[in-house]
């Protein structure tokens, strides 16, 4: 958890936020300026970043927009006004349209970025300008406190590698927030071949089964899915889960409904990324729920614990496919 405090400051138009790591300086300051790497942190949850253009020099222009599990964009663009390589960067942060141009009605924004060593390893401050009261209350509004602790919060996952980060750690599941829970699992093969075994009856049959002693018994894909389960031979235990795919990025990302059949009531909101680096995929499903009873409710079923009996077969079949 890198970010270690975000403080807004309305009499000098600013918000701070913090954040303390036990890389090095040099190591955080790539994660700053690479794109690839920033896209993998620069959005919170749910809203994950891409990076069109990355000129980061003064007088340069950097494009990115963020895209929710609904397919809605949010764009940003940077004009770089100051570089001091390895050390800080200073840019005019601004709202922007499908066609990149400014968006009225939502201010621009002064951003400093600077990077120091620590004795325990660095640390960015990143230090928002805003031109007015009304701009800095129409961020904060917007959510910009919360969201921006949630994206940074992120680092932990990209200032090392993969498999330093989650091998050998099996699933584990973050509460976000009373709606969200983000879960994670490194499985040790490659990005092409996980996408598959989530998207191919023949391999899903194998391994996502939960406990031992279940089987799957119906496996539909498509825009629309449908899974049932039943343990043994007794066809009394059946249940399943059906739902729909709102997005769809492969080989990388897949945002799908989910409800359990027969059941009335909202479900879920399945965000699945992908990343793969070093030939392990990081799986990453950021979940929302209803409510915070409902989050409660499914998470004391020991969901962590099938999802992991799962996953570790998932991780058999994908090297057994190599």
């Amino acid at each position: 958890m890198p970010v270690t405090d975000i403080t807004t400051d309305p009499e000098n138009l600013t918000m701070t936020l913090v954040a303390d790591t036990a890389a090095s300086v040099d190591r955080l300051w790539n994660a700053f300026t690479d794109p690839r790497q920033l896209e993998r942190f620069w959005g919170p949850p749910g809203w994950p970043a891409t990076f069109t253009t990355f000129d980061l020099r003064p007088g340069g222009r950097v494009d990115y927009h963020m895209t929710s599990p609904q397919g809605e964009r949010s764009g940003g663009s940077w004009e770089v006004l100051n570089v001091d390589e390895g050390r800080s960067f200073e840019v005019l942060d601004a709202f922007v349209g499908e066609d990149g141009e400014k968006l009225d009605g939502f201010p621009s924004m002064r951003m400093t970025f600077t990077f120091e060593q620590t004795d325990a390893g660095s640390r960015l401050t990143n230090v928002t300008y805003f031109p007015s009261h009304e701009a800095l209350e129409q961020v904060v509004a917007m959510g910009a406190v919360e969201g921006s602790r949630m994206a940074m919060d992120q680092l932990d996952a990209v200032l090392v590698s993969l498999r330093e980060y989650a091998q050998g750690k099996g699933t584990r599941t973050e509460i976000l927030d009373d709606q969200h829970v983000r879960i994670t699992r490194l499985i040790d093969g490659p990005q092409e071949l996980v996408w598959r075994a989530h998207h191919e009856p023949a391999l899903m049959e194998k391994w996502m089964l939960g406990p031992d002693g279940w089987q799957m018994v119906e496996c539909t894909v498509g825009d629309t899915y449908r899974y049932v389960w039943q343990q043994g031979d007794d066809e009394s235990t059946r249940f399943g889960f059906e739902g729909e795919t709102v997005l769809s990025e492969p080989q990388w990302r897949e945002v799908t409904t989910e409800k359990m059949i027969g059941m009335n009531g909202p479900g879920t909101l399945n965000d699945m990324q992908l990343y793969e680096e070093d030939g392990a995929t990081l799986v990453t499903l950021v979940i929302e729920y209803p409510d915070k009873e409902t989050r409660d409710m499914i998470l004391a079923t020991g969901m962590t614990d099938g999802m992991e009996a799962s996953y570790a077969r998932l991780e058999e079949t994908v090297l057994a496919a190599r």
